[in-house]
C-alpha cells in the first residue's frame, strides 16, 4: 500500500462516519420532543475481549479466539434525552486493550491501557420500566501504558514485538445493543453489549513501515448503574405522566 492509496482509505473512512452520524441525527431530530429532558449519571464495568487487526497478517493469530486478550474496563456514563426516543450518551471509560498470539511453541501477549471518551446516540424502544437500546457514535482515546509484551516472541517479524506505540492517539466507532430496566427508587440498570473498532493504527503505517494496518478492535459486556439527576416524570408537563409507576 501506498501512501496515496493510504490517505484515499482515510478519506472513505470519514465519510463514512459522517454519512452515519448525518443520517442518526436526521432520525433524531425527527422524534417527539421530551417537554422536561431527562438527565442521568451513573457508572458501568464490565469485561472485554481485544485484539489488533494486522496487515500484512501476523503469525499465530487464527484463529481470532486465540488472538483476543481478556481484561475490563469502566468508567463513567452522563445520559441527556431530549426526545422520547433517542438520547445522548457521552462516557470517560478506562479499556484494557491487546492481542495474543499462541503456538505450540509458546504464548505471547501485549497489553495496553486506554482512557477513552465515546459520544453515541442512545435510541431506545419499549416502556418504559424495560426498554431496549442501541448505541452509535464515535469515540476518541489515548494510550496511557503499554506493558511491552510478556511471553515468547513467535513469528519470524518481529516488527509488532520490539516497535513502541508510535500513535497512542486512537479514534473510531462504537455500536451497542442492550436494554435497561427503570426502577422507582434504585435507579436505572442497564446490559450491554457493544464493538468498538478503531480507523488509526497503534504502528506507523507509512511505506518505510512493516505494517499497512495494525488497528484495534474491541467486544464488550457491561453493567451500568444510572441515577436520575432530575426527578423528571413527577412533573404534569412530561410527555410520560401517562405512564407513570
Amino acid at each position: 500500500m501506498n501512501d496515496k492509496d493510504y490517505y484515499i482509505i482515510k478519506v472513505k473512512r470519514f465519510r463514512v462516519i459522517a454519512l452515519i452520524l448525518l443520517l442518526t441525527a436526521s432520525h433524531v431530530y425527527a422524534q417527539p420532543r421530551l417537554r422536561v429532558p431527562e438527565i442521568y449519571f451513573g457508572v458501568h464495568g464490565g469485561v472485554t475481549a481485544s485484539s489488533i487487526m494486522f496487515q500484512p497478517a501476523v503469525e499465530n493469530m487464527r484463529p481470532i479466539t486465540q488472538a483476543c486478550v481478556l481484561g475490563g474496563n469502566g468508567g463513567f456514563v452522563f445520559r441527556y434525552a431530549g426526545h422520547k426516543y433517542c438520547a445522548v450518551q457521552v462516557e470517560l471509560n478506562y479499556m484494557h486493550r491487546g492481542w495474543a498470539e499462541k503456538s505450540d511453541a509458546g504464548r505471547y501477549s501485549r497489553e495496553l491501557h486506554y482512557i477513552e471518551m465515546p459520544v453515541l446516540m442512545n435510541i431506545n424502544f419499549g416502556s418504559r420500566l424495560c426498554r431496549g437500546f442501541f448505541n452509535l457514535g464515535p469515540q476518541i482515546g489515548y494510550c496511557l501504558y503499554d506493558n511491552k509484551g510478556t511471553g515468547t516472541q513467535l513469528s519470524t517479524i518481529t516488527t509488532q514485538y520490539a516497535t513502541p506505540i508510535t500513535h497512542p492517539f486512537d479514534w473510531g466507532l462504537a455500536a451497542g445493543l442492550g436494554f435497561y430496566l427503570r426502577t422507582r427508587k434504585a435507579g436505572l440498570y442497564q446490559l450491554e453489549a457493544r464493538f468498538s473498532y478503531s480507523f488509526g493504527g497503534i504502528f506507523g503505517t507509512s511505506l518505510t513501515d512493516h505494517f499497512n494496518m495494525a488497528s484495534p478492535m474491541d467486544l464488550s459486556l457491561n453493567l451500568a448503574w444510572l441515577w436520575e439527576f432530575k426527578k423528571t416524570r413527577k412533573h404534569k408537563n412530561s410527555i410520560y405522566n401517562e405512564n407513570k409507576l
